[in-house]
């Protein structure tokens, strides 16, 4: 094993070991009750946010506040199409997973198994990439809106869902969508 691989090894090993220690929790009511509210972050629920926040504008004859509820959901997308890429190549034992049946795995893979589908987080991807939107549209938005999108990632680390590795990575694909998507608004004359 080279060096390069013993390294990448520890931080695997680290990673698995945070996850697994927080997801003995995932029990809990408060994690339960964290991880419910969460789900604001998963797909349907957060493409319904941006098309409501797009109805929103379009019902107040605000053109600022539709382009930036389409804007959200054109993120929202590609973190969603850049997530699913990753998820469909890459088998990842979801923590809950490796706890209750003493299983782990991480490489190359086409499993469809959710609970080989760990890694990256949608949660953290769809929900930076949404909150990155905000953020750089409306300034006085981009606290609470940051807020929740790192509520509804870390909380994924107890629940057992995921590990610390699987939100680094989904929060570099919610990062690169908003960044992508500010650039098509940008190009397209929707910056205010």
């Amino acid at each position: 094993m080279s060096l390069d691989q013993a390294a990448a090894k520890n931080i695997e090993d680290l990673d698995r070991q945070v996850a697994e220690r927080a997801a003995r929790r995932r029990h809990h009511p408060v994690i339960r009750a964290l991880g419910w509210a969460s789900e604001i972050a998963d797909q349907p629920q957060l493409a319904t946010v941006c098309g409501l926040t797009a109805a929103a504008g379009l019902m107040r004859g605000d053109r600022r506040l539709m382009s930036t509820g389409i804007l959200m959901l054109l993120a929202h997308g590609f973190a969603t199409f850049f997530k699913s890429m990753v998820k469909s190549r890459v088998n990842r034992t979801r923590p809950s997973a490796a706890i209750e049946d003493g299983r782990y795995e991480m490489g190359l893979g086409e499993s469809r198994d959710r609970d080989d589908q760990s890694f990256p987080s949608g949660h953290t991807a769809g929900a930076v990439a949404v909150a990155g939107i905000v953020a750089m549209r409306h300034p006085g938005a981009a606290i609470p809106a940051s807020a929740l999108a790192i509520a509804a990632s870390v909380i994924q680390v107890p629940r057992g869902k995921h590990y610390p590795g699987d939100l680094a990575a989904g929060l570099a694909i919610g990062l690169a969508a908003a960044g992508i998507t500010l650039a098509i608004g940008n190009a397209t004359g929707m910056r205010r």
